[in-house]
């Protein structure tokens, strides 16, 4: 894609929002991404304003890359549902308008003994015997950049032949400023892959938005948060978990992992038994064995709710990391840094967004 057309897309002056220049009919596929927390409905519905105005509605789409048993799953509290994360992102998806046949959820699979089945990535990390670090995250890059560019390939293709030029998408993320220093120094466009299949931009129409404006947005537009984020379920005071990636994110801060370990032991219990079978930590500041540990001191955070994790999925998961635990670890396809300046930061950056490399691997 020549870099005429992408400067006609968006200007990449340092300072300047990218909304203002964005000529919304110039871009042919709008790619939402929804995790079920609450940065990505912002960001969607920025992008829908421009598509909309536009009158391009017509060529957006919501996905979701599930992450399986992994993510937050549904609760029950006196005799109230409150959805997961894959559930979550549905609902908002529908909620900002999007047709429900434009939504599409992808999770990674692959052929065991003759059947498809899920591919999760606890099962992943056992087979190797290492976590994701900073800089190294299989879990955004493989388990959901890949798959979401996968999911519109044929799509791509067919736009492509129509068209007679690369197809131009917009990646729409939830990342922001205020969410950490390297979410801060971040742009909020970027082109991500220029082949002569299409071209990607990401952008993040929110990046400058507080995260007090977010919690605002949402509870103003009377949309469903992430029961994760409060104290317990139904509490609608964002006073629980402070970010919504997956339950025991290696890129969590102290706090979030503690409450994480309380509210799903069976699960925190699976990572330890990695963790001790492979015999490495969890993160390099932390194991998961002190977490579990730290977890049940008193001052420790109240859970709020204890998440049974019974039922096939969960069982399942459980069978294919016991599985790999049994034979030896594969040789690691990268190596995990030693000196403790590359220490896990203790926060989440990128859990929901692309990795330019993987991405540009990614042609139609």
């Amino acid at each position: 894609m020549s870099s005429s057309l992408q400067l006609g897309l968006f200007t990449t002056e340092e300072g300047t929002d990218p909304m203002t220049s964005l000529v919304p009919d110039e871009v042919d596929i709008y790619i939402l991404n929804l995790s079920g927390g609450k940065d990505g409905p912002r960001a969607a519905a920025l992008a829908l304003d421009a598509a909309r105005a536009a009158g391009v509605e017509d060529r957006v789409y919501t996905i979701h890359a599930s992450l399986g048993p992994l993510e937050w799953p549904a609760v029950t509290v006196g005799g109230v549902r409150y959805p997961g994360s894959s559930e979550l992102a549905a609902l908002h998806s529908r909620a900002l308008g999007v047709p429900p046949e434009r939504h599409i959820e992808v999770r990674r699979a692959r052929d065991l003994e003759g059947e498809r089945v899920p591919y999760d990535l606890l099962t992943y990390i056992a087979e190797r015997g290492d976590w994701p670090w900073k800089g190294v995250l299989p879990c955004r890059s493989d388990w959901k950049t890949g798959l979401i560019y996968g999911a519109f390939s044929s799509m791509v293709r067919a736009r492509k032949k129509q068209l007679g030029r690369p197809v131009v998408c917009a990646n729409v993320l939830g990342i922001r400023a205020d969410e950490s220093p390297d979410r801060k120094k971040r742009p909020a466009f970027r082109t991500t892959t220029d082949n002569t299949a299409r071209g990607v931009h990401e952008w993040s129409p929110a990046h400058q938005v507080t995260t007090q404006e977010v919690k605002d947005w949402t509870d103003e537009q009377g949309l469903p948060h992430q029961w994760c984020y409060d104290s317990h379920p139904g509490a609608g005071a964002w006073q629980g978990s402070s970010r919504c990636s997956c339950s025991l994110c290696v890129l969590a801060s102290q706090r979030d992992l503690l409450l994480a370990v309380k509210r799903r032991p069976r699960l925190a219990e699976l990572y330890a038994l990695v963790e001790r079978v492979r015999g490495v930590p969890f993160n390099p500041n932390t194991s998961m064995a002190e977490l579990i540990e730290r977890a049940a001191r008193p001052g420790a955070p109240d859970p709020g709710v204890v998440i049974e994790d019974e039922g096939p999925e969960f069982d399942a998961l459980e069978n294919a990391v016991e599985a790999a635990l049994k034979k030896p670890a594969k040789r690691a396809r990268y190596i995990r840094p030693g000196t403790s300046a590359d220490a896990l930061p203790g926060s989440c950056d990128g859990c929901a967004a692309g990795n330019p490399t993987a991405a540009a691997d990614q042609e139609a």
